[in-house]
């Protein structure tokens, strides 16, 4: 079985396409949604961040992310701190999920590949591409947040056209070319790709 990447930055539309790669029957792993998990669930990590963060981090055993995002949001060490947290227990965790998958690929989706370090685990890498107001557009309707909210958080990614160089294929998800005929000639290459592994 390969292992997939699937990244791309804020508003891409990556989770819209992970969604299409899952009806084509490929699973696929959810960094975010796995590292929230782990979070509030994986003891030896949440004494880290409470030993990091205090005990305020978390409120009657859960989490307390707005307290955690206020204390992290506008300071890169403390961010930086909790990726490196947060980033080791997600890579075990999926890389444990990939063992039990028997798909002939599977994917991981998550926005900080590269930047945790992540591809080294991985076969190939997927960027899902959208022009930058298109972007800021589809994450204030999702979001519910402002232009200027959405700005501050494009600044603290990677920039996406250095993230698209690394990647080994590219889906553009402008609205201009389709998406799921991208999805779906890729998917075929890479059950080409698994077959010859």
């Amino acid at each position: 079985m390969i292992k997939v990447g699937l990244t791309g930055g804020i508003g891409s539309g990556k989770t819209t396409v992970a969604k299409a790669f899952e009806v084509l029957g490929i699973p696929v792993y959810y960094a975010d949604e796995a590292a929230k998990r782990l979070m509030n669930d994986h003891d030896t990590l949440k004494q880290k961040i409470k030993t990091t963060f205090g005990d305020n981090a978390y409120r009657e055993g859960k989490l307390d992310r707005k307290y955690l995002s206020a204390v992290v949001f506008n300071n890169p060490e403390k961010l930086a701190l909790l990726n490196s947290l947060v980033h080791p227990a997600t890579l075990q965790d999926a890389e444990r999920w990939m063992k039990l998958q028997s798909a002939p690929y599977a994917i991981k989706e998550a926005a900080l590949i590269f930047e945790s370090g992540a591809q080294e685990h991985l076969d190939y890498v997927i960027g899902v591409t959208a022009p930058a107001p298109l972007r800021i557009l589809r994450t204030m309707q999702r979001d519910g947040i402002t232009r200027e909210e959405v700005i501050a958080r494009m600044d603290k990614q990677m920039d996406d056209n250095i993230k698209m160089k690394l990647c080994d294929f590219v889906i553009k998800n402008d609205e201009q070319e389709m998406l799921l005929p991208q999805v779906h000639a890729l998917h075929e290459k890479l059950l080409k790709l698994a077959e010859n592994n």
